[in-house]
């Protein structure tokens, strides 16, 4: 190979780092091309590991390359293969499963620009590739075909793409924390040992993934508890620069907010953003729900601030790839997203990220923030810019968790029979005979079945054989054996469950919204927002622009541009980042210590100790500190992660705990259900991650009576481990 370069080139590619000059000599003159002579961290640990045949898992931040740590090993092996005749066949050898439905442009461009230069096809199928393109992968498949796990299994539904894979030797998982917390993961784990036990042999797989709160427990996720997986771990948590932001309002930012109809609170973090922005470059403005995206896009569009664009999952797909494209032309100076940005969607090169309020959980910021600073020379920067007390103290326990490496668990779920159930009917639908044994050694080793129990798998059967009608498995448990259903009818009522079935993303009806004026696509809204506001003439925020609801016609609804900037915010449920029980302990920890130090020093002295200790900025800490002053001044004691305060105002009973979102709700739930049982009448209950509160049905209920319920709540929990002693 190396006839086919000039002595200049022979030159360069001596000069590739040492991770490089392992690869394939195609690979090296590709690398050259780009302009790429030093690996990055990840490259340089990676790919010796999988040129060498292990599984690995590649944790590392977004813009790292290890997208490249993953793909180009793997593309040398095959090409290596290739040029021994060994891969001659028509088959798909890669896999590459990602989970985003809307597939990465700049991905995509980048695998298939490689794959050309190495002489590799490479394929796309997901739900919105034609029927043209998927009848020629049928006749000519792609070397490397890239997919979503919700694709994946319709194909190994399909006679002629399970041949296909036969030839498959390697596996890429992409985003693989995306998955391994929810079903979909969990469909997927299963998927991996269903193509070992169909290929009849266990492909190379490689992860990938910016952030880890469980690195042993993902890698045994992605593998199956049979394998082995190495972890390649790059991380920049401790060089990231991160502080804590709280405005207080000047004498402008009042005079603004009475003329914009604002509190002057909210007009201080639109300037602190502003001026951010202006000083810093590039920026993200993260937020943690759609809503407040529209929110925040909204009060920067009345007050004239241009320049800023918004990026969440509801809009349409043409106003975020217009909004990514205007950023990183560098036609937009920030953006305002949520999570949709995360996942290492391309828009150029990013300075600054600010966070909108507290992330809630230390795995977010450390990965919103190491969206900043790609490049090699670059540390990644950012703040987070709070509202209140409790969302400051959050914010600070936050940075300082994800300075000691104390990132959040992977919470894997632990054997979902309804994914169990679907998993088995695809089974089914590949070998219309199976034994309970092969079942449950096949399905234990996904890891989140690893646990199950051969009962367990019994029941399951028993249920899609005796109960469910039509019946999606006939179960003859003396012999041990499972059957396909037979007849006509029942076979194709299995064929439908198995589709309609298919995805573990949650189903949630969305009306599509169109600009009546253009026919253009905005967005999406939820079924929870028309049916509040869906009437002709009411006015919301969408897009960060004001819009006139026109008409619906079934699941889409029709708007036009409003002349004046009164309107609804949107609403889309389910989106709020809970508190992490550790993290709110950490609040109630914060305020005991400074009011502690407050007492024996002061606050002038507690504010310089706590700017040291928390490596936050003293205005933020000298906030806190006043704050809690005000508190120990009213003589009430502050409430902590040791002291839970009970407060009652009015009709209304406050339980001030530290239990985060989870905890909390537990809590709120049990004591509703108990008081009003005990009381006769409904006992209406709310909480946030840091407070109970209870609704009174009446007046004149005595709060001692309260008090001993709650006491009684809480012996209870002890006694069953829900809460912490």
């Amino acid at each position: 190979m190396m006839s086919n370069y000039d002595a200049k080139s022979s030159v360069t590619i001596k000069e590739l780092d040492n991770a490089y000059r392992l690869l394939h000599p195609i690979i090296q003159s590709a690398l050259i091309e780009k302009g790429f002579l030093r690996a990055t961290e990840p490259q340089r640990l990676a790919i010796p590991k999988i040129l060498s045949g292990r599984n690995v898992l590649i944790i590392a931040p977004t813009g790292s390359g290890k997208t490249e740590a993953a793909v180009l090993p793997v593309l040398s092996m095959l090409r290596w293969g290739m040029d021994k005749g060994e891969f001659s066949d028509k088959g798909i050898y890669i896999l590459y499963v990602t989970p985003l439905r809307a597939l990465n442009r700049d991905l995509l461009d980048r695998l298939v620009w490689w794959g050309e230069r190495v002489g590799i096809k490479v394929g796309v199928r997901h739900g919105d590739t034609d029927q043209n393109d998927r009848v020629k992968q049928s006749r000519d498949p792609p070397q490397m075909l890239i997919t979503t796990p919700e694709t994946l299994q319709a194909m190994l539904a399909g006679k002629r793409l399970r041949e296909h894979l036969m030839k498959l030797r390697w596996i890429i998982v992409d985003e693989i924390h995306e998955f391994a917390e929810d079903k979909r993961g969990t469909q997927l784990a299963l998927t991996l040992e269903r193509i070992k036990w169909l290929i009849g042999r266990k492909p190379q797989i490689i992860g990938l993934s910016a952030t880890v709160g469980s690195p042993e427990e993902v890698a045994k996720f992605l593998v199956g508890n049979d394998d082995e997986c190495d972890i390649v771990q790059s991380s920049i948590v401790r060089e990231m620069r991160m502080d804590v932001l709280h405005p207080e309002p000047t004498k402008e930012d009042e005079e603004m907010a009475r003329n914009a109809y604002l509190y002057p609170d909210a007009i201080a973090r639109l300037r602190v953003i502003k001026d951010l922005v202006n000083s810093n470059g590039a920026t993200i403005v993260f937020v943690n729900t759609r809503s407040m995206a529209e929110l925040l896009m909204y009060r920067f569009t009345m007050l004239g601030y241009d320049s800023v664009g918004i990026h969440h999952s509801s809009l349409s797909k043409v106003s975020r790839i217009t909004t990514e494209r205007a950023f990183k032309d560098g036609k937009l100076r920030a953006v305002i997203a949520t999570s949709s940005l995360e996942l290492g969607i391309d828009i150029g090169h990013v300075d600054f990220v600010i966070q909108y309020l507290s992330p809630h959980q230390v795995i977010r910021l450390v990965q919103r923030i190491g969206r900043s600073g790609h490049r090699l020379d670059k540390v990644p920067r950012g703040v987070v810019i709070t509202e209140d007390l409790n969302d400051t103290l959050e914010a600070v326990a936050i940075i300082n968790r994800a300075k000691a490496g104390l990132l959040e668990a992977t919470q894997i779920p632990e054997k979902p029979y309804d994914v169990l159930v679907h998993q088995i009917v695809s089974l089914l639908m590949i070998k219309g005979r199976w034994t309970i044994d092969e079942l449950y050694d096949l399905i234990r080793r996904a890891y989140p079945y690893r646990k199950l129990s051969i009962e367990e798998l019994k029941g399951i059967l028993r249920f899609m054989s005796e109960v469910l009608n039509p019946r999606l498995a006939y179960l003859i448990e003396d012999e041990g054996v499972v059957l396909k259903p037979s007849g006509v009818r029942a076979r194709r009522e299995m064929y439908r469950y198995f589709f309609d079935q298919m995805s573990m993303i949650p189903d949630e009806k969305h009306y599509l919204v169109i600009n009546q004026v253009n026919e253009e696509p905005i967005g999406v809204l939820d079924e929870a927002f028309v049916a509040e506001y869906g009437e002709p003439g009411v006015k919301f925020v969408f897009r960060g622009g004001v819009w006139v609801l026109q008409k619906i016609v079934g699941d889409t609804i029709y708007v036009a541009p409003a002349k004046d900037t009164i309107g609804a915010i949107p609403s889309w449920v389910g989106e709020e980042i809970p508190v992490p029980f550790e993290v709110a302990q950490d609040v109630g920890s914060i305020k005991e210590e400074i009011g502690n130090y407050v007492s024996k020093v002061g606050p002038e002295v507690t504010a310089d100790i706590f700017a040291l200790k928390l490596s936050v900025s003293r205005d933020t800490v000298r906030y806190v500190v006043n704050k809690i002053m005000e508190h120990m001044e009213s003589g009430v004691p502050i409430p902590s992660h040791r002291l839970v305060l009970l407060e009652r105002v009015g009709d209304l009973i406050v339980l001030y705990t530290h239990g985060g979102t989870l905890v909390n709700r537990t809590i709120a739930r049990i004591l509703g259900e108990v008081l009003t049982e005990r009381l006769g009448y409904p006992v209406g209950v709310q909480q946030d991650a840091y407070a109970v509160v209870i609704q009174l049905p009446r007046p004149g209920i005595d709060t001692a009576l309260i008090l001993h319920t709650i006491m009684d709540v809480a012996a209870w929990m002890r006694r069953r481990s829900l809460i912490m002693q």
